[in-house]
């Protein structure tokens, strides 16, 4: 097998008994991305010299750390002290901070080799589109914002990477790209040195092609739990959530729901429907309300001093062109404190809520990234989702699921994943 199509996980394998190089396991993703990267374009940097002479660094290392040896792409809004971060704006073409993001910090710190770039829309928010296309059909979106992360993992480039959800930036495309994504629970992962556009719900994550890479990415991370012996229970309970907004879901988004649940049940394992409450339905505009809320701030800065360059989507923020005020802003964060609550009551019984991923299949064309509504609750709530395939869409684009659990429970998030996840893609 070529070394680039390892999983990351079956890759760490070799790279600690030896049999397997980082040098060779990078050299193999740049040989895979000379052949992609062309039509695919998941880059917005990429030097294969300071690839081999990061991978090189790591095949010196005395300690091998839990990512020792595999590539790993950064979302380009999040700092590299070796790279330019651009957060695709005119605004900082060639901008070097000159030091690692705090996630960036801990990868490298766990020996893995810091790839490359990868695009992503502009500030991981709006305004300019990635130049990426989607691994699976070129005529289609990755999703946004973190476009050239899912793409790259998806077309084999490399086995991880980072991205980034404020609003269904990083569960979106692994739908769309049919990869694994995970979105821990807020604020587990330092996002210091990445672009701030919501601190209420900026979560750094990243993309795999198994739970058991995603596994791995959380364990450098230390979440909450991963250092308990724990594993699925025998007899887990799924619940299936359709969810406030199960009408805006296309027909086979709303089938690859079903049949996950389905799956599940012909394998023996107990698939519950679950309603929530009537409360749920307004936390997606709770969501839209903080974004833009937050965002007001975030780019204020950029509006003063480069005003010229600075999309029309970032002055509306600052501007407030959709009219948020102090007071819904306030009733925005203490419905949300309140249903956070109501989520984690549900666990138990339940061992994990699975729901629809996606709209539907990734749309055709750049500038329409896809549609966050199945994904903004979620991440207002501040719980942890796992992405992972199932079907393909009438035009044979992958559709995905999500599993989630509640607040901090990372650890027994994965364990049912690993569980599920081979049946729920068939």
């Amino acid at each position: 097998m070529d070394p680039c199509d390892l999983t990351a996980a079956e890759a760490a394998a070799k790279l600690h008994d030896g049999s397997l190089t980082a040098e060779a396991l990078t050299r193999a993703c740049l040989a895979r991305c000379a052949a992609r990267e062309p039509e695919v374009k998941a880059f917005s940097f990429l030097d294969p010299d300071l690839a081999i002479a990061n991978a090189r660094r790591v095949d010196k290392r005395y300690d091998k750390g839990v990512l020792h040896g595999l590539p790993v792409g950064v979302k380009d809004m999040i700092d590299a002290c070796d790279m330019p971060t651009s957060h695709n704006s005119p605004i900082y073409e060639g901008l070097r901070q000159g030091r690692d993001a705090a996630c960036v910090a801990v990868a490298r710190g766990e020996g893995a080799v810091i790839f490359g770039k990868t695009d992503t829309v502009e500030f991981a928010a709006g305004g300019r589109r990635a130049l990426t296309r989607n691994p699976h059909d070129l005529t289609r979106t990755p999703g946004g914002s973190s476009s050239g992360s899912a793409a790259a993992v998806a077309a084999g480039m490399i086995p991880l990477a980072f991205g980034t959800q404020t609003g269904g930036s990083l569960i979106r495309p692994a739908s769309f790209c049919g990869v694994f994504g995970m979105k821990p629970t807020h604020g587990v992962v330092n996002n210091e040195g990445a672009k701030r556009y919501s601190h209420t719900l900026d979560t750094i994550g990243w993309y795999g092609r198994s739970v058991a890479d995603l596994r791995l990415v959380a364990e450098a991370f230390r979440l909450f739990g991963l250092d308990a012996p724990g594993a699925a229970p025998a007899g887990p309970r799924i619940g299936l959530c359709r969810g406030p907004n199960w009408a805006l879901a296309s027909t086979e988004s709303q089938a690859a729901l079903l049949l996950a649940g389905e799956r599940l049940q012909a394998a023996g394992i107990a698939v519950e429907e679950v309603t929530l409450p009537a409360t749920f339905g307004e936390v997606t505009e709770g969501q839209r309300q903080i974004a833009f809320g937050e965002g007001r701030g975030a780019f204020l800065g950029e509006y003063l001093n480069a005003h010229a360059l600075l999309h029309q989507d970032f002055r509306d923020r600052v501007e407030n062109s959709g009219g948020i005020t102090a007071a819904s802003l306030r009733a925005a964060y203490d419905h949300a404190a309140e249903c956070r609550k109501l989520w984690d009551a549900l666990f138990p019984p339940y061992d994990g809520i699975l729901t629809v991923a996606a709209v539907g299949e990734a749309p055709v064309g750049r500038q329409d990234t896809g549609d966050h509504v199945f994904n903004a609750m979620w991440t207002l709530l501040h719980v942890p989702c796992i992405g992972m395939p199932c079907t393909r869409g009438p035009h044979g684009a992958p559709v995905g699921v999500q599993v989630i659990g509640p607040r901090f429970g990372d650890a027994a998030l994965l364990d049912i994943a690993a569980r599920i996840a081979p049946i729920v893609g068939g």
